[in-house]
């Protein structure tokens, strides 16, 4: 959950996820305080950007201006450089998105129970790749607040703390349908790193971290415990996770997935099949070529699409008629 000593800033995710504090002497990497020192230079940045477009929008001779149109005084603009215009674009476009379709679904969050001593804690904390974990008392759809894996490691002055819930911290709460631009002003403002997105009813619908919302408008932010890569930027990829939001595959692949009552690829194939998938079922998606490119369910996680194969349409070889080799004999 977040960045930690030695852990990524996903803090949610199984291999991956997002998060930030205290007074001791940092042993960090030097790569991971760069790491920092650039993630704080974004949210700057970014903050900014936001600032810029809300001020701008607030003005009454801008207040009859069009998306396109202001995309427009945007892109002509001479005070703006490149990286700003494109920031500003980018912000525009992410003014439309809500939290639900970035927010790392409940089934993927790693909770710790406010009951658990703080030892049991920390070990299982340990076997994971995340920095912040949501607390739970009854149920995950009662959080409590979440820790950070230093206050599970470290305890000022050796104060002792029975259980998890000792320990815990206010976390944040978001609804789903909030838009992502109000959402990244809010956690900013609030100095956080981490919120809880709560679904129409009241309940746990997942976590949202500030690095996933800063990368909805920069992109993807790397480091050493994501995985590399694999093939050219460019390349369509050959197999993706079930759980990627529509528009990251759409700019991942160049399809263009319907949309629906969904907001994963996963979601996408399984409203498609009508019912639950199974591994080999297989969805087709139009294109612009001949024959459809085909989403291929490999791997399943209990009832849940954990990934999925694209297979790129197979080219049409046009048959041609028979040629007689010899005046009144024809091929076989």
């Amino acid at each position: 959950m977040g960045e930690g000593p030695d852990y990524p800033d996903r803090s949610i995710r199984p291999g991956g996820g997002n998060g930030r504090d205290t007074g001791r002497l940092d042993h960090t990497p030097v790569g991971t305080r760069t790491r920092r020192s650039i993630a704080r230079l974004l949210v700057r940045t970014v903050g900014g950007a936001v600032g810029w477009v809300n001020r701008l929008l607030r003005q009454d001779e801008w207040a009859h201006l069009s998306e396109a149109e202001l995309r427009r005084l945007v892109a002509h603009s001479t005070v703006l450089d490149r990286m700003e215009r494109q920031l500003i674009d980018d912000v525009l476009a992410a003014g439309d998105r809500h939290v639900r379709e970035l927010m790392v679904p409940r089934t993927e969050v790693v909770f710790l129970d406010a009951a658990l001593s703080v030892v049991d804690a920390a070990r299982l904390a340990a076997a994971t790749r995340h920095s912040r974990f949501p607390v739970i008392d009854s149920s995950q759809d009662d959080v409590v607040g979440f820790v950070h894996l230093r206050d599970l490691l470290v305890r000022p002055d050796g104060a002792p703390a029975a259980n998890v819930g000792d320990v815990a911290r206010e976390l944040l709460r978001l609804p789903g349908s909030k838009r992502v631009l109000a959402a990244l002003s809010e956690m900013r403002r609030a100095g956080d790193q981490v919120a809880l997105v709560v679904d129409e009813y009241g309940g746990t619908a997942g976590i949202i971290t500030l690095e996933d919302l800063i990368e909805e408008l920069v992109g993807e932010i790397h480091d050493e415990y994501d995985a590399a890569p694999i093939g050219p930027d460019d390349a369509v990829p050959t197999e993706v996770e079930g759980l990627l939001n529509l528009n990251d595959f759409a700019e991942r692949t160049g399809l263009v997935l319907p949309t629906g009552p969904y907001d994963t690829v996963g979601g996408y194939v399984m409203a498609a099949l009508r019912r639950l998938p199974v591994v080999g079922d297989q969805v087709p998606v139009p294109s612009s070529q001949q024959n459809p490119w085909l989403l291929t369910v490999c791997e399943m996680d209990g009832r849940r699409v954990a990934r999925i194969t694209i297979a790129a349409p197979e080219v049409a070889v046009p048959e041609h008629p028979a040629v007689d080799l010899v005046p009144g004999l024809a091929t076989v």
